[in-house]
């Protein structure tokens, strides 16, 4: 599907949680087996489609680039979008759209590794007509995190801090956004979760998903990267 070819991998954070046993190297570029993390990441899209990709880069994203190359190698093309100071979220997102070349990109984070079907993401932003169809997950205590929303599918609460433990749904942080709205977003450092998603929310602009339960993995804290890489050792993911 043409339309279905761009997404925008955010890796330009600082990835301090990490730096215990990760020192030398941005954290999507954690290896596992040999290979950096996002190389998993890179792969997963690439199966479905997703072949044309827009590396947001900061720290130490030289790395990165030797790395990945023109992306011929994995059988991508691959951009680099470099942010001088670190940017946020949505101002990564912003600076990386300049090698935007259609009307929606997928964005997700390069330092997490969430297995689904993304064509759902173009059918529901197609289907319902959303500025932004975004991916959330069960969890079975809510109170960690804060608390995403949806009701017929469409965004009704988000970042919504909850008291109490009971299992809730939460942000995947993976979006399917319209060029259109990411040109709104302004220059600078900002946040997509804290400022621009309440903001679009409040201006009534059309944000819905859909609750995911497939594989998923946050690679920024020791335990979850030592988890991700036993996982692949013993093939709980294969493609």
């Amino acid at each position: 599907m043409k339309s279905k070819t761009q997404a925008i991998l955010l890796a330009g954070g600082l990835g301090t949680r990490l730096r215990s046993v990760v020192s030398d190297r941005p954290k999507p570029m954690a290896l596992i087996q040999g290979k950096p993390f996002m190389e998993y990441v890179v792969l997963e899209l690439k199966n479905q489609g997703i072949n044309d990709i827009i590396f947001a880069v900061g720290y130490k994203g030289t790395m990165v680039e030797e790395y990945f190359g023109d992306g011929e190698k994995f059988g991508i093309r691959a951009s680099y979008a470099y942010e001088e100071t670190l940017l946020g979220t949505a101002g990564a997102i912003r600076n990386g759209s300049r090698f935007v070349t259609q009307q929606q990109v997928l964005v997700l984070n390069a330092d997490t590794f969430y297995r689904m079907d993304y064509g759902r993401l173009w059918k529901l932003k197609q289907e319902m007509n959303l500025d932004m169809a975004l991916v959330l997950r069960q969890v079975a205590d809510i109170s960690r995190y804060g608390e995403a929303v949806l009701k017929n599918q469409m965004l009704t609460g988000f970042n919504e801090k909850t008291a109490g433990t009971r299992p809730g749904t939460i942000n995947g942080g993976i979006y399917l956004l319209s060029k259109e709205l990411i040109d709104e977003i302004p220059k600078g450092k900002v946040s997509l979760e804290n400022e621009m998603i309440p903001r679009w929310m409040k201006e009534g602009r059309r944000l819905g998903g859909f609750i995911n339960d497939g594989y998923f993995i946050d690679i920024g804290i020791p335990e979850d990267y030592y988890r991700f890489m036993d996982d692949v050792e013993k093939g709980v993911l294969t493609w």
